[in-house]
């Protein structure tokens, strides 16, 4: 099907192109012929003032001249177009083979015809199903234990805080309306980063607080979920996060865990406005903006939006000289240029290591040189280095989609 719309449409393309070529002919005998009989009109009337012909026979000889002329100049209409010359015919031909020829080498060596349509609506619909499908909660803190990748507070626990933490379980047991109790439970487990304890108290606090919970309630549920599990929005999370908002639409804290939410399922740009929003808004010392300032120039990159005032641009652009200098290359030499420059950042990123910045940059860069193959295998190098960084993760898995190397 795709090779016959192919087909179809250089058809369609060059047909019109090959009609002109085919039929166009050369004016220059219509003119001369034109030309020759406007020049006998005018020796009619020099031979009419020498005496050379009578009045009548001027007449006669104008009107038959006059209606040579209005038949050359109404051939074309009345007789058709002439036969084409040779030169006609192999314009058609090199219209007809560069069109058809030249599109189908260029999209040989650019295209991927095996590849299925991927309207943005539908890749929209694919990406919320597979982040609807992520694991949950409990499966990824399952997971970490495993592997023995448990975020771990580094600071010794104060042995008095610990026994009266254990005292205070202890007093709960017996009084689980306690509100104070549990937000003070709560409070202490997230204060040493024990925080799945901390969630599991929270939740006795919203359980307590039913319909009078507030934004900020529901926001430190969600925030002790995923610090629980290294940065990771679980569904769980997410919809703590959603209860949140839902309370209070400007809650801080919310609103960049939903960012960090977008990240992670692919919407960069839902991530952009959500931050930029934050960014703007909030003050400097809150805890969110470090965060945010570190991300959101990879986020803006990948999704083609401007670096907000004040945050450093993802990497050095290029000097003003390297500037002049590209201009001046020839278009092969522009693409070494490129090339050069991807084998860099790759050398660097292979012995050095680097930010997921800069492997989103090289997976992008590889994939705009149509180098799919290098692109898939840095993907797969840098989902093994990242496999504990949620959030660099997903934005080097937006750069792999960008070079259409994962889905």
């Amino acid at each position: 099907m795709f090779w016959a719309l192919a087909a179809l449409l250089a058809l369609c393309t060059t047909a019109p192109l090959v009609w002109a070529a085919l039929a166009s002919r050369t004016r220059a005998a219509e003119r001369a012929e034109v030309r020759m009989f406007k020049d006998q009109l005018a020796e009619v009337d020099s031979d009419l003032s020498r005496g050379v012909i009578t009045a009548d026979e001027a007449d006669a000889l104008r009107t038959e001249v006059s209606r040579r002329l209005l038949n050359a100049a109404d051939q074309p209409e009345m007789g058709g177009a002439p036969s084409p010359m040779g030169a006609s015919r192999f314009l058609a031909l090199v219209i007809s083979t560069f069109v058809v020829a030249g599109g189908g080498l260029l999209y040989n060596s650019l295209g991927t015809p095996a590849l299925p349509d991927q309207p943005l609506a539908k890749r929209l619909a694919d990406n919320a199903a597979r982040h609807a499908e992520r694991p949950s909660q409990s499966e990824v803190e399952a997971m970490l234990d495993a592997n023995g990748q448990a975020p771990r507070w580094s600071a010794q626990p104060d042995p008095t805080a610990t026994r009266l933490l254990d005292q205070l379980r202890t007093i709960l047991i017996d009084r689980p309306g306690d509100l104070r109790g549990h937000r003070l439970l709560a409070g202490n487990l997230a204060n040493l980063g024990q925080w799945r304890e901390a969630a599991v108290a929270q939740k006795d606090v919203l359980r307590i607080l039913d319909a009078e919970a507030s934004g900020s309630d529901y926001a430190d549920l969600a925030e002790y979920q995923i610090l629980a599990v290294n940065g990771y929005v679980s569904p769980q999370a997410e919809a703590a996060l959603a209860e949140a908002l839902l309370r209070y639409p400007n809650e801080p804290r919310a609103r960049y865990y939903s960012g960090l939410s977008a990240l992670q399922a692919g919407r960069v740009d839902l991530t952009y406005d959500l931050w930029l929003r934050l960014l703007v808004e909030s003050p400097e010392d809150a805890p969110w903006m470090v965060p945010i300032r570190s991300q959101i120039g990879d986020v803006a990159l990948a999704a083609n939006r401007p670096v907000p005032p004040g945050v450093a641009p993802p990497t050095p652009g290029p000097s003003a000289e390297d500037l002049a200098a590209a201009e001046a290359l020839s278009p092969e030499e522009r693409r070494q240029m490129v090339q050069d420059m991807v084998a860099q950042l790759s050398d660097r990123l292979a012995t050095d290591g680097g930010p997921a910045g800069d492997w989103a940059r090289l997976i992008r860069a590889l994939g705009v040189l149509g180098e799919r193959g290098r692109a898939s295998a840095i993907w797969a190098e840098a989902a093994e280095r990242f496999a504990d960084a949620p959030v660099d993760l997903s934005i080097i898995r937006q750069a792999a989609r960008d070079a259409e190397v994962v889905q």
